[in-house]
């Protein structure tokens, strides 16, 4: 093989045109050849091969790109572990990341879990809490309930949703038989006491409310169950200062009156009552309801006590209506003889025929004809207290009856040293006849508070 360029191709040509001068000196003049075609020409061995420019450059063009593809490959296995190991860092630091990235998220997650579970937990305690004091709240509201209003000033009633109620007592009732007040609790008195808090029901646990949410929850029920409270302490307040209140006109009309109410109370017949003796315990841990309730449920033990001693006191009217006196106690003309005389009692102004009803409990000592009394009932209310019914129509008791207050016991007439139609009553103390008028005042000022 042989190396192609143009310089060893005139060479070559030279060196051939010289060796055919020479056979040209030894030869006749010839005719001159053609000029060969333009071309590369390789010689090896004495053998030529010819080659067309595009086929030069063919070739050139082949080696050079072997050669390129050589170098290429051998720099590839000469870096190929230095690239690897670049690569194989590269994708473990990616991986690292990814992982860190991973374990970032994942804390995070586990952070926000434990979060919710906490948030979780403390609304479920707050729920917890509100359901107790709902169940509190409901039980005083029973408390309220059962507390009888016989013993009170007036029936218990909640105040109504409005800013601005307050609680009022209801308004009394006036007695048939007297200005005593008989307190009469409405139909609707357990739906006012709003002893019912608002239904609570617990969230399903896969259920979970927002931060923000819960807390408005909790606030809402909260308010809802203060005001619930507050209404129960008004209400409570208000029972406590009526009782009170009317113990303290009670043990006034003894005073009033000069009666020794020990001695009253120790001649009270007693009912057929009973049982062991069970002293009254207040909690240690008694909130301030417990004890206004305890305070409470003393002073209605002294209530009722009272009451039924002043059941023993005549301190109502005799006849039904407006109190109108044609006579009072003291010196008066005498209507047949027109001389002064003492009025023992009052003359209550009514028509024949009314109900003439006793004004306290007692037994009939006296019943029948009673000189210019008429027609007279007399009845001993114990402790040397006693009245008269005089000029009665009829009579409708008879000697030992026992005698309730407000008893029917005859009707006005007009017997007896009478002018017409009309009651006369007289309040006796140890047999002297004292002023109904005093006593009369007394009731009207327990039932007036």
């Amino acid at each position: 093989m042989s190396y192609r360029s143009g310089h060893y191709s005139e060479h070559t040509q030279h060196h051939h045109q010289h060796d055919q001068a020479r056979a040209s000196s030894r030869r006749p003049v010839a005719a001159p050849a053609p000029r060969a075609e333009a071309g590369y020409t390789l010689v090896h061995a004495g053998k030529q091969v010819r080659f067309g420019p595009v086929a030069f450059w063919i070739v050139v063009g082949t080696v050079i790109l072997l050669g390129m593809w050589s170098a290429a490959t051998a720099t590839y296995f000469a870096f190929r572990d230095d690239v690897l190991t670049r690569l194989i860092a590269r994708q473990a630091e990616m991986q690292y990341a990814y992982e860190d990235r991973i374990a970032e998220l994942r804390a995070r997650v586990d952070r926000t879990t434990s979060r919710q579970l906490l948030d979780q937990e403390q609304f479920d305690q707050k729920l917890d809490q509100i359901m107790r004091r709902q169940t509190t709240l409901e039980s005083r509201a029973t408390a309220l309930g059962a507390m009888p209003d016989s013993s009170v000033t007036g029936s218990i009633r909640a105040p109504s949703r409005g800013p601005a109620a307050t609680d009022l007592p209801a308004s009394p009732k006036p007695s048939p038989i007297s200005d005593t007040v008989i307190f009469v609790a409405p139909p609707d008195r357990e739906a006012r006491l709003d002893s019912r808090a608002p239904v609570v029901a617990k969230p399903p646990s896969n259920q979970f409310a927002k931060v923000q949410g819960m807390d408005n929850v909790l606030v809402r029920l909260q308010t809802s169950l203060d005001q619930i409270e507050r209404r129960q302490m008004a209400a409570l307040s208000s029972v406590e200062d009526g009782m009170e209140s009317r113990v303290r006109r009670m043990r006034g009309v003894f005073t009033d009156l000069g009666l020794d109410m020990a001695q009253l109370e120790a001649a009270t017949p007693r009912t057929g009552i009973g049982g062991p003796f069970v002293p009254v315990k207040l909690s240690p841990d008694a909130g301030p309801f417990e004890r206004q309730l305890y305070r409470i449920n003393v002073t209605r033990a002294q209530v009722e006590r009272l009451n039924r001693t002043l059941a023993l006191v005549p301190y109502r009217k005799p006849v039904v209506g407006e109190v109108e006196f044609t006579s009072g106690f003291g010196v008066r003309s005498d209507p047949f003889l027109g001389r002064p005389a003492m009025h023992t009692g009052l003359d209550f102004r009514a028509a024949s025929g009314d109900p003439v009803r006793a004004t306290a409990n007692g037994k009939v000592v006296s019943s029948g004809w009673a000189g210019g009394y008429g027609r007279m009932v007399e009845i001993d209310h114990g402790n040397g207290l006693s009245t008269r019914y005089g000029h009665l129509s009829e009579i409708n008791v008879k000697i030992g009856d026992p005698i309730k207050i407000g008893q029917v016991i005859g009707a006005v007439g007009s017997t007896g040293r009478s002018t017409g139609p009309h009651l006369h009553y007289e309040t006796r103390i140890d047999g002297d006849a004292v002023d109904p008028q005093k006593f009369l005042r007394a009731g009207v000022r327990l039932s007036a508070g």
